[in-house]
């Protein structure tokens, strides 16, 4: 999946944040998360599609290819 077809990023909208339509990537990712099912983020954002749930995830997946991010023992 290319994320980058669904996600976008304007300094001018949504603080500068990741959005699909209007809602920024690391909400549908918080409640993913927390456990929410998809059909409830569905629910609750009716803009969006089981494609951007799978677009937030790709983009989540590429940006842990990119950083690294120190875990303590």
């Amino acid at each position: 999946m290319d994320w980058r077809e669904h996600i976008v990023v304007d300094a001018g909208r949504q603080g500068g944040q990741p959005c699909m339509r209007g809602t920024r990537v690391y909400v549908i990712l918080d409640n993913l998360a927390a456990g929410e099912s998809e059909e409830n983020i569905l629910a609750e954002y009716p803009s969006l599609t089981r494609t951007h749930i799978r677009a937030a995830l790709a983009f989540a997946a590429a940006l842990a290819h990119d950083h690294i991010v120190p875990i303590p023992a």
